[in-house]
């Protein structure tokens, strides 16, 4: 499995990646605003891994674990929002062209 691979987004996947974003904006509000001891870095470095898995490594995941490091703007669901803009994202990307089969003719040369 590689991290830079964007996988097919299924209602599963989505569900999963939501649930995770919405445990990691939570935590930090248990926790208080200033933490206990880098266990909120801990846990948001878990936490972009594991999206970075489900929905696949999108450059927002890096802006929002630095924004998470910052004492009072982990209490934000950043992790929430960004999972909402990555997968509304990757929802309005166009579907990749299916490969053409050896039995179809191909049009790429030039006939002479």
């Amino acid at each position: 499995m590689t991290w830079f691979h964007t996988p097919t987004l299924n209602r599963k996947r989505i569900s999963i990646a939501f649930a995770i974003a919405m445990i990691a904006d939570t935590i930090p509000l248990l926790l208080g605003p200033l933490g206990w001891s880098f266990l909120d870095e801990i846990l948001d470095g878990i936490a972009m891994l594991l999206l970075s898995g489900l929905i696949g490594f999108h450059p927002l995941l890096l802006p929002t674990f630095i924004l998470e490091c910052l004492p009072v703007a982990d209490m934000l669901p950043t992790w929430t929002g960004c999972v909402a803009l990555i997968v509304s994202l990757r929802q309005n990307q166009p579907a990749p062209e299916a490969k053409a089969s050896s039995t179809e003719e191909r049009t790429d040369y030039i006939d002479v």
